[in-house]
């Protein structure tokens, strides 16, 4: 669906090529079946051009995650570029299980924006939101509310290939979840994810 509707725009620009930031991780774990990413075309036998009319170019698809900094470093990129938090390709999308609509998005978006901003101190390699589809009861002006769950996702990795979660404080996981339902009354719970990667995945799409 994803590259359906991009290369229908693709064909209205007129682009003979599409730069991808593929990396290494990206490779190996779609064409293992650990995940499908938006990305990985040739790899498992997909020819954009003839499919969707464009050649994608990957610059840095035989690095990892941690190699791609250094050599944005070496660039001299700045460090709010190199250092960043990875961030997946069709957005906050993957992070929303069940129905993507823009108030969903929205949920989310507001959500990330406040981990992000607790955590930014500990420096995590990646850290997001993540909201469920099921709801949870809570209680809202001493009645029964039936509201969102939001899952609270931060993790250390090098490579993306294997990560273990932050080890967070508890004063911090507490600030993040009395914001996140001060400020978006519509969640009711929020809970913070402990499994490493593997079992898990960092992202959960």
């Amino acid at each position: 669906a994803f590259y359906s509707s991009f290369g229908k725009e693709v064909l209205k620009s007129k682009a003979r090529y599409l730069i991808q930031g593929t990396i290494a991780a990206d490779i190996i774990e779609t064409q293992k079946g650990v995940k499908t990413q938006h990305n990985i075309l040739e790899q498992i036998g997909i020819d954009p051009e003839k499919g969707f009319g464009f050649k994608v170019v990957e610059p840095i698809k035989e690095l990892f995650k941690h190699e791609v900094r250094l050599v944005a470093k070496e660039l001299g990129l700045p460090e709010s570029i190199w250092n960043r938090m990875p961030f997946p390709g069709p957005a906050l999308a993957t992070r929303i299980i069940g129905e993507v609509t823009p108030e969903r998005v929205d949920l989310v978006r507001a959500a990330t924006v406040i981990v992000e901003q607790e955590v930014a101190a500990h420096k995590p390699f990646q850290a997001f939101a993540v909201l469920l589809e099921d709801k949870g009861t809570g209680i809202v002006a001493g009645k029964r509310s039936f509201g969102h769950i939001v899952i609270v996702r931060s993790v250390e990795s090098r490579d993306a290939m294997t990560a273990e979660p932050s080890p967070l404080p508890w004063d911090t996981l507490m600030k993040i979840s009395k914001r996140i339902t001060a400020e978006l009354p519509q969640v009711t719970r929020v809970a913070y994810e402990l499994t490493p990667k593997p079992p898990a995945t960092i992202e959960y799409i």
